[in-house]
């Protein structure tokens, strides 16, 4: 029996991962993540470096990717909520320069895996979320890389009147707030 199901989503490789969840009086128990299940499934990858992460709400991270030692990423909320986001930057796609943004939240469990070749953000929705991933590849200060995350090419819709962010409020990081916009970045994946 697999405890996951996976919900395939407009960009080809960009998939929503539904685990099982088992509750009862004394709360729930569901698996994140599972090997065999996972391959059963056709997801294959490997997975080396995990990631938490814990924000106040209006904290938007992102866009971000590494142009060396690509990242896929299987993300997930322990608490609170975040919109979760990813840009499609390979090259050959049909979908390049597309995204794609999905709620993830505590209650729902769902599951988002942005894989190599993707650049990837978020938006924390609630105070004191919690957010962790798994990564393909260790992280490469080297070759970190990203896009602004308001580029009008992409043109993300964050959401922010249906969470009730205010825009001008935002906390963005120094480094996200001076990102290269998508047409200038001229780092796309040629190999996914």
């Amino acid at each position: 029996m697999n405890n996951f199901e996976v919900i395939e989503t407009p960009i080809k490789g960009l998939v929503i991962i539904q685990p099982k969840v088992f509750g009862d009086e004394r709360g729930f128990f569901l698996e994140t993540y599972n090997k065999k299940s996972f391959e059963e499934l056709g997801l294959t990858m490997e997975f080396v470096q995990d990631n938490h992460s814990k924000s106040k709400k209006g904290v938007l991270r992102g866009l971000h990717f590494q142009t060396k030692h690509t990242q896929g990423k299987l993300v997930r909320v322990a608490k609170g909520k975040v919109y979760d986001v990813a840009v499609d930057l390979r090259k050959n796609s049909k979908t390049f320069g597309k995204w794609y943004g999905v709620l993830l939240t505590e209650e729902n469990k769902t599951m988002f895996y942005v894989p190599e070749g993707f650049a990837h953000g978020f938006l924390t929705l609630e105070d004191d979320t919690e957010f962790m991933y798994k990564c393909t590849d260790l992280y490469a200060p080297k070759y970190d890389s990203g896009i602004l995350w308001s580029d009008k090419t992409i043109g993300i819709d964050w959401k922010f009147e249906e969470f009730g962010i205010d825009p001008s409020e935002l906390t963005i990081s120094e480094k996200d707030k001076v990102q290269k916009k998508f047409e200038k970045n001229k780092v796309y994946f040629e190999n996914y």
